[in-house]
């Protein structure tokens, strides 16, 4: 014999009851089975409401009640095509009865617990008729049996508690003497010794399978709902989780009770109690193998089996020097909650003694803190403790499995991970079974708390990384096509899934928490919302994602400004936007001091050398120890162009017009040729090797002439650019004539700094530096004499998008 249990969305509708048929039909074929079903979908919650707006005086009951009526009239409807007028009669004179019920309410203005269950069992009543009627309409060997009088209780209506004695001993005989092969109960409702109507809480259908399996000890007790068995976490928040193939008892009870909805918690007792297995199957799937609960777990299964939360959570604190070596503090705050009938969820107590944190309820604080300012309101008086402190917005994520205890660094990963994700742990409490670790949290961060957890222990070590790019021109343009490219590859083979989840130009913006389209992202960013970076950084705060990473593709101030603001958030920041790390040294260090505090990453190696790794570099020589002695570098890919371009048989006015056409200097090429961005590559590089200074520090000899200095404008500029050839022809002649090459040459050496053109004679190491490219030699302690030299392409949208790229992918393997 089997016990099966149907769900609410199982039996929501007329569909749903014919697939429940379907299954029924190949379960009781050779084998007797009883089936325990919910209310129709969502009546219950309907009941309360038509009866809250009852008490309410508010006349839209009626309505509300006709709109119970059709549901349960229209299903009918369906499920017969004849021979339904007795069942309509039966289910329309109910329905008058809970009208009745309902006028009553609205009369006196009131609804006790005793009349909340009579109102509710109508539910349940009505679904489980509907369902054995069908049954036997269509041939089926199908019996109804009322609940009521099987399964016997106590008198604490909404929550009655089971005489299992007598209940065991009405269903053993009730089942002893029937022969039909489908029973028919519904589930939820029950009566007590003095023949009133009590129910067994919501979830209680779960309760009632689980009492009649128990009581006729079968093979296996199947609970039906919604989904494909109990998920490794909440599937609405978290779209990578997936069903648990198997779970021990004490595994299912942890995870149901901290907000696994699929099973009610005192379900798992009775049947623990028998070793009787639990299914839970998927009625809209049910070929799905769903999730079983039992003893025999397979030796090596995961140590971490799921992950939940409680939402709604109020923690209180009682703390004071007064409780100190005083016994009997946690018992007197325990009786005042007892006394209120205040459930605790979650308790924690440092080994000082000085404070008792307790997890309950957040509709339960208020009543709470009154309660127990007044148990220990003469302590309070005398400030032997502080009043009772309440916090609320808080939920509660549990760890859960079995195999915990025998797999060191579990807890280290939880509370890592959550570290490096901004999720500030407010509690934390974990049982000597170490079977749950369980960690009070703010509410708005339980997604991506969930999803970081998920990560961690369920996704292959696969990890998530969220990208919100400000600046797509040439460069965020070019890089977000390398990162479709490459998208596949990195989730193989570097377990990194990147997702750009939010894109700014200076007009418009876009966001998509679950990812844009990296097919239409142009024309969805054209239909965007208005541009602020101000709104932008709080729609990233809002969406509060894991592994968020900011990265600045502009020139643009107002954006480097925002960074403190990025990191103070544990959002990482990639910059390619050179403003923030060569302006004041104070900010500077602001960002790497918030770097560190919060531990997440400040990276900006496109600042220097586009795509070369110029500063990782660097940084791994000082991190294994060395001193940089000087630095010598060729720092500007558009001014290298223009010097190898300018060879006597063009002007200078030409090179530069086609270097900025090439997209080789930026749109005003004044700011490439000043030697103002070379100053501050060298100053960056200065820095990054532990010598303060400022820009004003760096000694820049300009090339340029007074009149191409003082231009008002970009055209002014060029016009005195074609003034002024004959000192640009000069200088290429004076270098020529010396058997000289330009370069336009940035130095560091004993804590000062230049730039400037200079004559680079043959044989030099920048001599034969072509094209775009760059070139930076470190001299160290452990390179005095022949550096460390790092050479390739300095500029271009493709090389500087690239990387951009190698700082994702840092930050993705850190």
């Amino acid at each position: 014999m089997k016990v099966l249990k149907f769900g609410g969305t199982s039996v929501g509708s007329a569909k749903n009851i014919n697939k429940v048929i379907d299954i029924l039909k190949d379960v009781s074929s050779g084998n007797q089975a009883v089936v325990v079903v919910s209310a129709v979908g969502g009546i219950t919650d309907k009941l309360l409401n038509t009866a809250q707006l009852a008490v309410d005086k508010n006349q839209d009951y009626k309505e509300a009640f006709k709109g119970i009526k059709h549901i349960h009239l229209d299903i009918i409807d369906e499920l017969l095509d004849d021979k339904k007028t007795d069942i309509v009669n039966f289910v329309s004179e109910k329905l008058n009865h809970l009208e009745q019920l309902l006028d009553g309410i609205f009369l006196i203005n009131e609804m006790s617990p005793k009349t909340s269950d009579k109102l509710l069992s109508f539910g349940e009543l009505l679904s489980s008729y509907i369902i054995a009627e069908t049954m036997k309409s269509r041939g089926y060997d199908t019996a109804l049996k009322n609940s009521q009088e099987l399964i016997v209780t106590d008198k604490n209506h909404t929550n009655a508690s089971v005489d299992f004695k007598a209940t065991n001993s009405n269903i053993v005989s009730y089942f002893n003497n029937n022969t039909n092969s489908i029973t028919i109960l519904p589930g939820f409702i029950s009566k007590s010794k003095d023949n009133e109507i009590t129910t067994l809480g919501r979830g209680g259908s779960d309760y009632t399978a689980a009492i009649v399996a128990a009581a006729l000890n079968v093979d296996e007790l199947q609970i039906w709902t919604d989904v494909s068995g109990m998920f490794t976490t909440n599937p609405k928040l978290v779209k990578q989780a997936f069903p648990i193939k198997e779970l021990s008892y004490q595994e299912a009870v942890e995870l149901s009770h901290f907000g696994a909805k699929v099973l009610y918690p005192p379900t798992v007792q009775p049947v623990l109690d028998k070793n009787i297995p639990i299914i839970i199957k998927n009625t809209m799937a049910p070929e799905d193998h769903g999730t079983s609960i039992n003893n025999n777990i397979a030796h090596g299964s995961l140590a971490v089996k799921g992950i939940s939360n409680i939402n709604d959570i109020a923690l209180l604190t009682l703390q004071g020097n007064g409780m100190v070596g005083i016994p009997g503090f946690s018992k007197r705050l325990f009786e005042t909650l007892s006394q209120e009938k205040i459930n605790i969820v979650l308790i924690t107590q440092a080994s000082s003694e000085h404070s008792i944190c307790i997890g309950i309820s957040e509709k339960d604080a208020e009543n709470a803190k009154a309660a127990i300012d007044q148990t220990f309101e003469n302590e309070i008086s005398l400030h032997k403790i502080d009043p009772i402190i309440v916090e609320t917005g808080l939920s509660i994520i549990a760890v859960v499995g079995d195999n915990m205890k025998s797999h060191q660094g579990i807890s280290g990963k939880m509370f890592s991970s959550l570290g490096k994700n901004n999720v500030n742990i407010r509690a934390i409490a974990q049982g000597a079974s170490e079977r749950n670790i369980s960690a009070v949290i703010a509410e708005r961060d339980v997604k991506k708390a969930l999803n970081t957890l998920h990560e961690v222990f369920f996704e292959d070590n696969t990890k998530q990384i969220n990208l919100f790019i400000t600046g797509v021109g040439n460069v965020g343009e070019r890089l977000i096509e390398q990162i479709k490219q490459q998208k596949k590859y990195l989730k193989e083979n570097l377990k990194l899934n990147v997702r750009i989840v939010g894109l700014s130009n200076s007009r418009t913006m876009i966001f998509d928490s679950d990812s844009l389209s990296l097919k239409s992202w142009k024309d969805d960013l054209a239909k965007g919302e208005r541009a602020s970076l101000e709104g932008f950084l709080e729609t990233v705060k809002l969406l509060n994602l894991r592994n968020s990473v900011f990265m600045d593709i502009t020139a643009n101030a107002d954006v480097a400004a925002l960074y403190p603001e990025y990191l103070k958030n544990s959002i990482a920041v990639i910059a390619c936007n050179k403003i923030a790390c060569s302006g004041d040294i104070e900010n500077y260090k602001l960002l790497k001091r918030l770097s560190l505090k919060y531990n997440v990453p400040f990276l900006f190696e496109t600042n220097v050398g586009a795509g070369l790794p110029v500063i990782d570099t660097l940084n791994n020589l000082i991190l294994s120890g060395d001193k940089i002695t000087s630095i010598q570098a060729v720092l500007s890919g558009s001014l290298n162009f223009v010097f190898n371009k300018f060879d006597g048989t063009k002007s200078f006015h030409d090179i530069v017009k086609q270097a900025q056409n090439e997209g080789y200097t930026e749109p005003d090429p004044r700011i490439d040729l000043s030697g103002v961005d070379v100053a501050r590559k060298i100053l960056i590089l200065a820095r990054e090797s532990g010598t303060e200074m400022n820009l004003e520090d760096i000694n820049n000899k300009s090339f340029l002439t007074k009149a191409n200095l003082e231009s008002n404008s970009v055209d002014d500029f060029y016009s005195t650019l074609i003034s002024d050839e004959v000192h640009f022809q000069k200088l290429y002649k004076d270098a020529k004539s010396k058997s000289c090459r330009l370069k336009y040459v940035a130095e560091f050496n004993n804590g000062k700094a230049n730039v400037g053109l200079k004559e680079i004679p043959e044989g030099h190491p920048f001599y034969n530096l072509e094209g775009k490219d760059n070139i930076v030699m470190f001299y160290t302690q452990r390179y005095p004499e022949q550096p460390m030299i790092i050479k390739g392409a300095g500029a271009g949208a493709d090389v500087t998008a690239s990387g951009l790229f190698a700082d994702i992918i840092r930050i993705g393997n850190n």
